[in-house]
């Protein structure tokens, strides 16, 4: 039988950093309101596109894998803040990368768009579709943002981490999934604004309202993950002692708690980087991947539970079974440029451009229709 195994990682995370005190200069909120709501003490702002940081993310990975970006047959790019939707935007990273045979496709399913794409890959690796993928998790949620909305503002970040997965007939990568939508609650989380609905109806691009109710995303999040991760671990024959590491989404502090502690794994067997980046909606999870094996909480072999939740509101938990390495073959010496602004002023650039756009529209804010 054939396997999917991962065999490079790779993250890029912008330098400019976005803290509570930066949020408190134009939000009325303050570093211990946050931080006891949410766990975040911080978030990156990037400067570049989402495509410049996937591209630097996919170098990395393809080192790390010891390979060249000729070898890709296929690259899955997941996110819901593309850079462009005609032409997709895996398309951009392809070329950039020099992936001259990869089929390349983009997949959203918002927070989950990472895990769904890794399916969607590995899927085709064990069908024999293809041999070889990069499998992408990048979000740039700031220039969509409703910066003067607190509920929202203080809770998102942007990031970017790839991995690289190869057939394989040992049974390593994804061995279980479980994947889920619990659609009657898909309006508890909608950024009104992107996408097609709004278009020529007053809205300026990245002009956005976010619906956003926090108690009952809350509620559905750990309702789905906790059962998402009880059945695909009961797929697989393992209990939450098997577990070796736990690599959430990072959407909320006492959300992953709650997950874990319903699941049966101890909070010391979870990777958090919750406190550092925030919510990078489809990033977290392959940036807090990647971290656990740069810090070697990932050791050869070990079972990993991967479980999330999204806009939808999508659910998913996918057991990873780790091969023998666990350290990079090679390095990439990709970057991204200097930057030239701190993050609170990036913030507040794109806070002006909307107030801008406002008043030459002679509007008060984005004028949007009643939802579908």
């Amino acid at each position: 039988m054939t396997y999917a195994a991962i065999t490079g990682w790779g993250k890029c995370m912008p330098p400019a950093v976005l803290t509570n005190a930066d949020l408190s200069t134009f939000l009325d909120t303050s570093d211990e309101w946050i931080v006891s709501r949410t766990g975040m003490k911080e978030r990156r702002v990037s400067h570049v596109s989402a495509t410049e940081m996937a591209v630097v993310a996919a170098k990395r990975a393809l080192a790390c894998a010891g390979l060249d970006a000729k070898e890709l047959d296929l690259i899955v790019y997941g996110s819901c803040s593309n850079d462009e939707q005609v032409p997709n935007t895996a398309s951009g990273v392809q070329s950039a990368i020099g992936a001259t045979k990869a089929a390349s496709m983009d997949l959203n399913t918002a927070c989950t768009s990472f895990l769904y794409s890794l399916t969607a890959a590995t899927a085709m690796i064990r069908t024999g579709v293809v041999r070889t993928a990069l499998v992408i998790g990048v979000e740039i949620i700031s220039p969509f943002m409703d910066w003067d909305n607190r509920n929202v503002a203080v809770l998102f970040g942007d990031g970017c981490a790839a991995v690289v997965v190869q057939a394989t007939d040992k049974r390593e990568g994804v061995i279980g999934e479980q994947l889920g939508c619990l659609a009657d609650a898909r309006r508890t989380l909608r950024v009104r604004g992107m996408g097609t609905l709004y278009t020529n109806r007053g809205v300026t691009s990245g002009d956005t309202e976010w619906d956003f109710d926090g108690q009952e995303i809350f509620k559905r999040a750990v309702q789905g993950m906790v059962q998402a991760s009880q059945a695909v671990m009961k797929k697989c024959g393992v209990t939450p002692d098997d577990i070796d590491l736990v690599v959430p989404h990072q959407a909320n502090l006492r959300i992953i708690d709650a997950v874990v502690s319903r699941s049966g794994v101890p909070m010391e067997k979870v990777m958090l980087t919750v406190e550092r980046y925030g919510n990078m909606s489809a990033a977290t999870v392959p940036v807090a991947l990647a971290e656990a094996l740069e810090e070697g909480r990932i050791k050869p072999g070990a079972l990993v539970l991967l479980p999330a939740f999204g806009a939808g509101l999508t659910v998913c938990a996918h057991l990873v079974r780790w091969g023998d390495r666990v350290t990079p073959l090679g390095a990439s010496d990709a970057a991204l440029p200097p930057v030239k602004k701190t993050a609170l002023e990036m913030v507040q650039d794109i806070r002006a451009r909307k107030v801008k756009a406002h008043s030459h529209a002679g509007l008060h804010g984005p004028v949007f229709i009643e939802e579908m």
